[in-house]
């Protein structure tokens, strides 16, 4: 018989695969002319003619039939070419013949179930040439086509070797794109690991596809640099006091969306950054994915992964901005369940003493931000976590006797920042219902903010402000002459040391989302500062507030221009400004910092 490939017309499989098993066998007598060739045939990948597919077909499936034949050290030429191969590259006919053979490799000898896997796992990549063409119809039917045949790959071995999940897992891992890679390439692979995710291996691997997609969120997230956003302005003083959704005191009809040098430096810094390009994709994909969980009932057990992912990688990602709204909207789509996890968890971590100070503030840092934040959670719940963090500040409080100590009672002030924080959004609300007055009335906050820790001079002075101006306004804290007890406080330098004065890590982690295309998961679901009715807004302002919701879903177009706006402090304080330009000056990025000094 000729050499393998002449005439497979006239020769029948089983003739094919004896010649080949020959070709094998020969290596190992030193003979390697019908081996080499072999391996030739097998590095054809453009433009392949019908007789070429046909004879790629007819030698892989004849590998197929020899596999026991094939020796890892022997024909460690032939291994490699096996493993170069791309699904990519090839059609149909050609993709379900490699599929066989690595299958069956995989299957015959244990030795082969790593290099097997890596070879599958290394096809969650596209090659640079086809990154264009998924742009097209036709590379998205491309991508369909390999992803499916991979998939069954991985399965088919999976289901013959039961070692298998867990060694892909580990390759998985080891394979991941970093941040720098092309955003095609990126995607794609977490398009796979949420395949896995979902598919019959989830059971096995599901969790880890899981706790890898946070980690690359987070390895994206803190690649994008906030430096500049306040570097830019001069007249910043450190921390935003006007959310970014809201428009500067400017008209609105001089802005152009034309003319993106007019817009605020809090979006400008994300224009052409392909890092948050990239996030915003894989942020859209993460949703998107939850949304189909949630479709197919399996949001709950997805979101037990979520929650341990985000204990451990996110809570105290430093500058995280972005991925944390994978909790925010798993939460959105099933309050009752995922939502009331979340709240628990970041109840345990911040009142246990066996979590470091770092963390309890954080945990409290999300609670408030989360609570004050979210359209979804009803006034009466959002009282209930109220209550439960005014009763641990009270009695945290009596057990203390000493005056204000930034370093011992750092998770004390955090928690007075956090109530004080929820409470700038939520007391009109509260206080519209009179068995929830009832129940603000009637704690002690007070005493929380009279005792001698002073948690007023510590906190920062935008939220403490805010806070006390709706306090005065809804007459709290008023004595019987009608006198406010707070009238006379004044911003301290233990407010700026501790608060983080000119830091940019003081962030409430559910700050207004900036990304454009993934938004459209969070904006429905997200209150913004100027949706906000405070009590010392006039009544008059009910109808416009009343139609908040159908301003925030018409105004699509102003997505860029809402978001990219904030002011700076006003020089006036709250003591004698105009009460009606306070709304306006609402802080939205405190986040308390990892940092020992800094809320």
């Amino acid at each position: 018989m000729g050499a393998v490939g002449d005439d497979i017309g006239d020769v029948s499989d089983y003739e094919l695969t004896h010649h080949v098993r020959q070709a094998l066998k020969s290596v190992l007598e030193g003979d390697t002319d019908e081996y080499d060739q072999l391996i030739g045939n097998m590095h054809h990948t453009e433009r392949l003619v019908p007789d070429e597919v046909a004879m790629l077909v007819t030698i892989l499936r004849a590998l197929s039939g020899a596999v026991s034949f094939i020796d890892i050290v022997h024909h460690r030429s032939l291994l490699s070419s096996i493993c170069a191969m791309r699904f990519w590259n090839y059609g149909p006919d050609v993709m379900d013949a490699l599929m066989e053979l690595v299958v069956t490799l995989a299957t015959s000898n244990g030795k082969y179930v790593d290099l097997c896997l890596d070879m599958l796992v290394s096809n969650f990549i596209p090659p640079f040439n086809f990154l264009e063409i998924l742009k097209q119809p036709r590379g998205l039917a491309k991508k369909d086509q390999v992803l499916a045949h991979v998939h069954a790959a991985l399965k088919g071995i999976a289901d013959l070797v039961p070692l298998a999940p867990s060694r892909l897992e580990q390759i998985v891992r080891e394979r991941v794109p970093n941040v720098y890679a092309k955003e095609a390439q990126i995607v794609v692979y977490v398009e796979n690991m949420l395949m896995l995710e979902s598919g019959d291996m989830g059971e096995f691997v599901g969790n880890s596809m899981i706790f890898e997609l946070v980690n690359r969120l987070i390895d994206l997230d803190v690649e994008i640099g906030w430096d500049e956003v306040l570097l830019d302005d001069p007249n910043n003083k450190g921390i935003f006091l006007m959310e970014l959704e809201d428009l500067a005191r400017t008209d609105e009809t001089e802005m152009d969306m034309d003319e993106p040098q007019i817009e605020y430096t809090g979006r400008k810094v994300l224009w052409g950054n392909v890092v948050a390009q990239k996030l915003d994709t894989l942020m859209e994909l993460a949703f998107d994915h939850l949304q189909s969980c949630f479709k197919n009932g399996r949001l709950p057990q997805v979101f037990e992964a979520l929650l341990q992912s985000f204990q451990s990688t996110v809570l105290n990602a430093y500058k995280s901005k972005f991925a944390q709204f994978v909790m925010f909207y798993a939460c959105s789509l099933d309050p009752e369940d995922c939502g009331t996890q979340f709240v628990s968890k970041l109840l345990e971590i911040f009142k246990s003493t066996v979590y470091p100070q770092d963390w309890r503030m954080s945990a409290v840092a999300y609670l408030a931000s989360y609570l004050s934040r979210a359209k979804f959670l009803s006034t009466s719940y959002v009282t209930i976590i109220l209550e439960s963090l005014v009763d641990w500040c009270y009695k945290y409080s009596k057990n203390q006797s000493g005056e204000i100590n930034l370093k011992n009672h750092r998770v004390f002030y955090a928690a007075c920042q956090a109530l004080m924080y929820v409470l700038c959004f939520r007391m009109r609300s509260i206080l519209a219902t009179p068995r929830l007055k009832s129940q603000l009335v009637n704690m002690p906050l007070e005493k929380i903010f009279k005792h001698a820790l002073n948690p007023l001079e510590v906190c920062l002075p935008s939220i403490v402000e805010e806070f006390l101006c709706q306090a005065k306004a809804a007459h709290l804290f008023t004595v019987s002459n009608g006198t406010f007890l707070f009238d006379h406080l004044f911003e301290s330098e233990l407010s700026r040391a501790f608060g983080g004065f000119q830091r940019l890590d003081v962030f409430f982690p559910f700050d207004p989302y900036l990304l454009k295309k993934s938004d459209r998961f969070i904006r429905p679901n997200f209150i913004y500062w100027s949706m906000v009715r405070t009590t010392y807004d006039d009544d008059e302002d009910d109808d416009d507030d009343e139609d908040d919701d159908d301003v925030e879903d018409d105004n699509d177009d102003e997505f860029d221009m809402n978001l990219s706006k904030m002011s700076i402090t006003p020089k006036d304080s709250f003591m004698y400004g105009n009460l009606q330009d306070r709304k306006m000056q609402m802080p939205s990025r405190i986040r308390p910092s990892t940092s020992p000094e800094s809320l």
